[in-house]
């Protein structure tokens, strides 16, 4: 197994909320200098298919990755799935599962945005966000924009669209872990400190949340995380090495879509690692 170099498995492209197609992303990652990287598409496998089409033999080496948007009656959570086979039936049914779930969260929104600000767009505006591949509140929020509806898709999001809340139709944790595991993949609890909204969750509390998401098959934290100070990246460190989890690195880019650079994950370029690293690398890299 030949070493990995700089480490991103968390990043988007326009696949889902990013605004870099799969193959520019591919270009960043090359010019970045990343070794390893994985792209997670919310809800969406087809960029990750894209970039396994696209990548050449000198190329960083890649991880299929995906982030489930998950939740139920105890919280919110985004799984990543990392190295399952892109063919699987079962990987492709929870997609489907969160993309029908997120086609339903537009349509409300939209229907909100109307009934409650008069905020009303044209059909073939509406038209462009249902042909999205997977269309979220970036997407509305730079529609409103456009129209003049609010300044920045920043304050289109928080002061427009976060009002409603929708908290029936996600896709069940569970289902996200058990899909990546029949699907040969490893799942994996996102920022596990970051809740719902500015939600901070330590301690018992993420202690009890992470040994919640083992019982249906969870196998890893992402431990190095572009908004994690120094005392929540020691927290899920400490977590992955007494449960045996293994600890990942992602930064969330999402191209302009989000003040996050390629790469900016806190993971340290020279060991030695945390054993969480280690593992990920000799019992799941060596497979790639």
């Amino acid at each position: 197994m030949r070493p990995c170099g700089p480490v991103d498995l968390h990043m988007h492209s326009t696949v889902s909320d990013g605004t870099d197609s799969p193959a520019a992303l591919l270009e960043r990652v090359r010019a970045a200098g990343i070794g390893l990287f994985s792209l997670t598409d919310h809800d969406a496998i087809r960029g990750s298919r894209e970039i396994l089409a696209l990548r050449g033999p000198e190329d960083p080496r890649f991880l299929p990755g995906v982030e489930f948007g998950c939740r139920d009656e105890l919280g919110k959570y985004h799984i990543l799935g990392y190295g399952y086979d892109p063919a699987s039936p079962a990987i492709q049914a929870v997609v489907e599962l969160g993309h029908g779930f997120r086609m339903k969260k537009l349509r409300a929104r939209l229907d909100f945005l109307k009934s409650e600000f008069g905020f009303a767009f044209p059909e073939a505006a509406e038209r462009e966000l249902f042909a999205l591949p997977n269309p979220g509140k970036p997407h509305i929020g730079n529609l409103m924009v456009r129209f003049g509806f609010a300044e920045t898709k920043e304050i289109a999001i928080k002061r427009y669209l976060n009002r409603l809340h929708l908290r029936e139709d996600y896709v069940l944790p569970q289902q996200a872990i058990s899909g990546i595991l029949a699907a040969g993949g490893v799942p994996v609890l996102a920022h596990p400190c970051y809740g719902d909204g500015d939600q901070l969750i330590l301690g018992e509390e993420l202690e009890q949340r992470v040994l919640r998401l083992m019982d249906f098959g969870l196998q890893g934290l992402e431990a190095w995380y572009s908004g994690f100070p120094e005392k929540l990246r020691a927290q899920a460190l400490e977590l992955t090495e007494r449960h045996g989890l293994y600890a990942t690195a992602g930064s969330d880019y999402h191209g302009t879509n989000k003040l996050v650079r390629l790469g900016d994950t806190g993971f340290p370029p020279e060991g030695p690692w945390p054993r969480g690293w280690e593992r990920f690398r000799r019992e799941v890299l060596s497979d790639q």
